[in-house]
């Protein structure tokens, strides 16, 4: 599913116009986006937790040449599914 099937099925749930609920899904991704740029964790009850984790300076190699590089340290966005959602992937839906 793309950005425009989620509108369009929310829309479609919701009975608002697909341009309300476009505004309102960027508008929830925009806000979720800002907490994590803030080092805010996102939970979301029963679909899961949106996090930022780090990830440590290491050494690599190119594929190409096989040289060695050094990738510096980042950041990196984590997700932790919640238990309902794991449940109903998992076919346990209740």
């Amino acid at each position: 599913m793309n950005k425009q099937e989620l509108v369009d099925a929310v829309a479609s749930s919701t009975g608002t116009s697909k341009s309300a609920t476009g505004e309102a899904i960027d508008a929830l991704i925009g806000t979720i986006i800002t907490a994590l740029v803030k080092g805010d964790t996102v939970q979301l009850i029963g679909f899961g937790s949106f996090g930022v984790g780090a990830r440590a300076a290491r050494n690599g190699r190119n594929p190409a040449t096989g040289a060695e590089l050094k990738i510096p340290a980042s950041k990196t966005v984590k997700f932790i599914a919640g238990k309902a959602f794991k449940d109903a992937v998992n076919g346990h839906r209740k």
